[in-house]
């Protein structure tokens, strides 16, 4: 299973941040992957001595606010954030290996960013207004925010006509901050298929895929307090009851979760729970048989 980061996991980091940073002078900021950071004004450096305000986050988006200038990063597939409450002296060096970035606070505590792999996806800007950040400007409407209601659902479904609901789920531009493991978990709690047409619901199914996007993520969310940044991932892959488990037997009805793999990514679902007991094609597979 994919271990990106989502909203949960960025909320919780968020919280833990927030704890840590708030009050705190941000004493020096060191970069080891140049090609990781998108902005180049105001620089690195304008962060040097200012104190944090406060920490958010926009989508899967993290936003430090230091007196008005913004440390915004956004961990994409393979990015994680490593907290150390006491970082060593050694100066980061820019390399071939994990390590991004390196914030270190006025106490000589701090966090690493790195990124695993080789794909390098892992984005961080310093800004003075974090909407000048071409990925948050472009978000649809917080799930956990008081004002998205069942009929900011509605309108969202209806906008996307067609489309399929996994996929609209996880379009970052329709709703900020679900992604493919929780697109898994909502559509299995809501009995929907990934591929039902976004435009198709009845209200009784709308009401349900409505109840389970709320619930999951504040149940993931409530699940991960408390825990150190280095727990977050083993947390969320504990809580999946679909995602990541194809061959697994389904806690509610004891069918065989299935799977449909893509180029670059994979989804479960239980048949029984979703699909009328209909296996879906994976697309992968139909390839091979051709």
């Amino acid at each position: 299973m994919a271990a990106m980061p989502e909203m949960p996991e960025v909320e919780s980091l968020v919280r833990f941040l927030d704890e840590r940073l708030r009050e705190h002078a941000i004493a020096r900021v060191e970069l080891a992957a140049f090609s990781a950071l998108k902005t180049y004004d105001p620089p690195l450096t304008a962060l040097h001595g200012l104190e944090v305000e406060k920490v958010s986050r926009h989508g899967k988006f993290l936003d430090i606010d230091a007196q008005g200038v913004h440390l915004v990063f956004h961990l994409a597939r393979a990015g994680w954030l490593r907290w150390r409450d006491e970082l060593g002296e050694k100066p980061l060096r820019p390399g071939k290996g994990p390590m991004a970035l390196r914030v270190r606070l006025d106490d000589d505590s701090g966090f690493d960013l790195t990124e695993a792999g080789t794909q390098r996806k892992l984005a961080i800007y310093v800004t003075t207004d974090p909407q000048s950040v071409p990925g948050i400007a472009s978000l649809g409407p917080d799930p956990l925010a008081d004002d998205f209601t069942v009929d900011t659902l509605a309108a969202l479904l209806s906008d996307a006509g067609r489309s399929q609901l996994k996929g609209v789920l996880k379009d970052q531009k329709v709703i900020a901050g679900i992604g493919n493991a929780y697109s898994d978990e909502i559509l299995h709690v809501a009995k929907l298929s990934p591929f039902k047409p976004a435009n198709s619901l009845t209200d009784v199914e709308r009401s349900a895929l409505f109840v389970a996007i709320k619930d999951e993520l504040a149940l993931a969310i409530k699940r991960s307090e408390g825990l150190a940044a280095k727990d977050l991932k083993a947390e969320k892959k504990s809580g999946m009851r679909v995602h990541g488990r194809a061959g697994q037997t389904c806690e509610v009805c004891g069918d065989t979760i299935a799977e449909v793999s893509f180029a670059d990514s994979s989804m479960q679902y239980c048949p029984t729970c979703q699909t009328g007991g209909k296996k879906l094609a994976d697309r992968r597979m139909s390839r091979l048989l051709k």
